[in-house]
């Protein structure tokens, strides 16, 4: 039994994200399934911190990642590990920031579908069968956040910190997975802030994109599974 582990869903999801995960890991270990409530990065991790148990392991998706990150810098002493997916941990560069206005925009005068194809386009994700039904979840997740939460995730990802000396001053084991196909964060810009940590490991599945998760979930199960082992601490 580790510390609780804490999923944090990714950009325009919820905590169906992580179902795979949590249900397998809850067999012996206990899970946290938390929300992202909040208009900025560092506000969800305040709405967060209170709540929390005194010592957990994040895992953090996309969005999740990066409040997981805020998490660390703000209560390194609390954070037992740190997994990231498909995240990243430097701030929107312009041009990215500025691509998602016509999408904010989509969102607004009632195009939410769009706006979330733009955010989320088929090839970032691994061609094959399970293609089509990892978007459509994904698509579900966001139907079910709203035009409102579609802008406060995206204008929480416009206005991300840079996180990449909260990577280098972490003194706990960090696990990055990305996948091969990912478009939106490429596998070297993931691997990159592996080697940021002092304790980092960078796993790439060549089955997923940007939902590895969804669409590599026994994959997945089994990294976080051998990460969570205790052998692991010593890493």
């Amino acid at each position: 039994m580790t510390e609780p582990i804490v999923f944090l869903p990714g950009y325009l999801c919820d905590q169906r994200l992580f179902y795979a995960q949590a249900y397998d890991l809850a067999r012996d270990h206990i899970v946290i399934q938390a929300p992202l409530i909040g208009e900025r990065c560092e506000e969800m991790a305040s709405a967060l911190l209170p709540h929390l148990p005194r010592r957990v392991t994040l895992v953090g998706a996309s969005l999740g990642g990066i409040v997981a990150l805020e998490i660390l810098r703000r209560a390194p002493d609390r954070v037992a590990r740190i997994c990231l997916i498909s995240s990243d941990a430097l701030p929107d560069a312009p041009n990215v920031s500025a691509d998602r206005e016509p999408q904010i925009i989509q969102c607004r005068t009632g195009r939410l579908d769009e706006a979330v194809a733009a955010a989320l386009p088929a090839e970032a994700l691994a061609p094959g069968p399970a293609r089509p039904e990892a978007l459509e979840f994904f698509q579900d997740m966001a139907r079910s956040l709203g035009p409102r939460g579609f802008e406060v995730h995206t204008r929480a990802l416009q206005r991300r910190r840079d996180h990449q000396s909260s990577l280098y001053r972490a003194q706990c084991p960090v696990q990055v997975i990305a996948g091969a196909h990912d478009t939106v964060i490429t596998p070297k810009r993931q691997e990159f802030l592996a080697g940021l940590a002092p304790n980092g490991a960078f796993t790439l599945l060549e089955n997923a994109g940007h939902l590895p998760t969804l669409e590599d979930p026994q994959a997945v199960t089994a990294i976080l599974r051998s990460w969570l082992k205790p052998k692991a601490r010593a890493a």
